[in-house]
């Protein structure tokens, strides 16, 4: 399994002492924590895309890119690149030339976007979102697998003879999650291309993303890229720890009263029993975690929310030392155990490239036994 850190890049008030940082500083922060968790040896980062106050991170790829060059093992991706307002052409040739800059660790996570006024900001409408989101990727998927596109849709000017360069690093395009909270269009779309489904179950209940999951697995097999158990799963979640239980939670809960993205709402008691949020000690999160596998099956990467909601930076680094000290070493452990054979493995560019190698030599194989 594959562990790591995601950031959704909000600018918010410290509740507990009023203060706001400055873009600069946030942005500057969200590199620290990147370069932390590698440090700490977690194997992923990834940065969400935003164009709206208060959230920073308008250009994950250039984020990326920097923390590709001061890493040299961390997985680099985003969560989410908006596949209905980006140009496919422009996150072709960026993700692609993200992977020669970072030796090929990088993936892509396609979304939607949560927010509505993002659409005509960029051109387009809300009400079009899944069918952009299809035909989109679509297109994408292309421009990565053919030298020469020639390609003409509903929403962008038609391609004629087009090249996208770079090409892929070594002939393998990034891999791909896509990510829901909601939509069963998106988890359709990830089975079909036999591409990745990360559910960012940080909202909802556990039943929701269940439904979510086991129609993505279902559809998985159903296309025929393997058993349901090898389809490629990826969850989000949320934790604040300190070594007592009562220290985390009272430390924690101004922080989650004012969160730009659930504040206001319910309890924070209420909110940890209804979500992979986990507030207490290593230990409980560790426990917490370990009951994800038991609703939606062996999985292959965890990503946790640290940095949000005002925390200071000296906080959210303490956090990610416990984190990649003391719960991720016995998650690693734990997952494996008992982890039944031919469950897939969490992708990365090497595997990947190995892959491909091996069904071309093979293909090779056949067209001579034909011959």
């Amino acid at each position: 399994m594959q562990f790591g850190l995601f950031s959704v890049g909000d600018v918010t008030p410290d509740p507990t002492t009023g203060r706001t940082p400055t873009e600069h500083e946030r942005i500057k922060a969200i590199l620290t924590i990147a370069r932390k968790a590698e440090e700490v040896g977690l194997d992923v980062f990834a940065t969400g895309e935003h164009h709206n106050p208060p959230f920073v991170p308008s250009s994950p790829t250039t984020m990326l890119g920097h923390i590709a060059a001061r890493t040299e093992n961390l997985i680099l991706s985003t969560a989410t690149t908006l596949i209905t307002t980006n140009d496919p052409v422009k996150i072709a040739e960026d993700f692609a030339m993200l992977q020669h800059v970072a030796d090929g660790r990088v993936d892509v996570m396609m979304g939607r976007g949560n927010t509505g006024p993002v659409y005509p900001w960029f051109g387009q409408d809300i009400r079009q979102g899944i069918p952009l989101a299809i035909e989109n990727y679509a297109l994408l998927r292309r421009l990565w697998t053919e030298d020469v596109v020639d390609w003409q849709g509903r929403f962008r000017t038609p391609l004629q003879g087009f090249t996208s360069t770079p090409r892929p690093l070594d002939g393998v395009p990034p891999f791909v999650w896509h990510g829901s909270i909601r939509s069963p269009e998106i988890a359709e779309q990830a089975a079909y291309y036999g591409d990745g489904f990360f559910a960012n179950n940080i909202f909802w209940p556990k039943g929701h993303f269940k439904k979510l999951i086991n129609l993505y697995r279902d559809r998985f097999e159903h296309y025929g890229h393997g058993t349901r158990e090898q389809a490629l799963v990826g969850l989000g979640g949320q934790v604040f720890m300190r070594r007592n239980s009562q220290d985390a939670v009272r430390e924690f809960r101004p922080y989650f009263d004012n969160a730009p993205v659930y504040g206001h709402g319910p309890t924070l008691e209420e909110f940890t029993s209804e979500t992979p949020l986990t507030v207490g000690s290593p230990q409980e999160v560790i426990e917490k975690t370990l009951t994800f596998r038991e609703s939606f099956g062996d999985y292959q990467r965890q990503l946790f929310l640290m940095d949000h909601a005002g925390l200071p930076l000296k906080t959210v680094l303490e956090q990610i030392d416990m984190l990649g000290e003391e719960v991720v070493p016995v998650l690693r452990k734990e997952m494996a155990a008992g982890r039944p054979a031919g469950t897939a493995e969490a992708p990365t560019h090497a595997a990947r490239v190995a892959a491909a190698q091996a069904a071309a030599a093979r293909a090779d194989e056949k067209g001579e036994a034909t011959v």
